[in-house]
């Protein structure tokens, strides 16, 4: 207290009036620079933990689905060159791998499953979720999503059933419509194994 009495009327001699000016810009400087500071820092220390996908995007970059691509001239100018990213590409699962295997068809029949033909090797109920979205697969866990580019193109699928045990490599796709099924028979497909 007795170092800043001497400052003040010794080091630095001001009257009243600009003791009371300087107060208030030392007050506003503190209350709109310095004050916002740490919450400045804090959020770009929250920014840079946030997840990335396998674009590198922020969930926030993700919403605006816009990437700064390069510069271009234009009219003398430079202004930056932007390319938009659909959402679907953004979130894109990777293909982790594929392998060719044999395709073939089954619907929820008693002939072609077990005596809960609706209910798969994981307790998943087909015929409540109504989707033909559901694969059998031997070689692949539950829950692992694939893509047969060749014949569905960009459906996604999920393992969520078995098959007999002789069937080491083959896909069995679940189908609503018998018919259907009959119609698909055995084809031959790359499968893609999603992350």
């Amino acid at each position: 207290m007795k170092l800043m009495q001497i400052i003040k009327e010794e080091i630095v001699p001001l009257s009243s009036k600009q003791n009371l000016i300087l107060f208030i810009i030392i007050a506003c400087l503190f209350q709109f620079v310095l004050f916002y500071a740490p919450a400045l820092a804090d959020d770009a220390v929250k920014q840079s933990q946030l997840p990335t996908n396998s674009q590198g995007l922020t969930p926030d970059d993700q919403d605006n689905a816009i990437i700064t691509d390069s510069m271009t001239k234009n009219e003398g100018m430079e202004q930056p060159a932007t390319k938009t990213v659909s959402a679907e590409a953004i979130s894109a699962p990777k293909v982790v791998r594929t392998s060719t295997h044999t395709i073939t068809a089954y619907n929820s029949e008693v002939a072609q499953t077990d005596d809960d033909p609706c209910t798969t090797a994981n307790g998943f109920n087909l015929c409540q979720h109504g989707e033909e979205d559901s694969i059998a697969a031997n070689f692949l866990k539950f829950g692992t999503k694939v893509k047969i580019p060749e014949l569905f193109g960009d459906r996604v699928f999920v393992v969520r059933d078995r098959m007999n045990s002789r069937y080491t490599s083959r896909v069995d796709v679940w189908m609503k419509d018998h018919s259907q099924a009959v119609t698909f028979g055995v084809k031959v497909a790359t499968i893609q194994v999603l992350e």
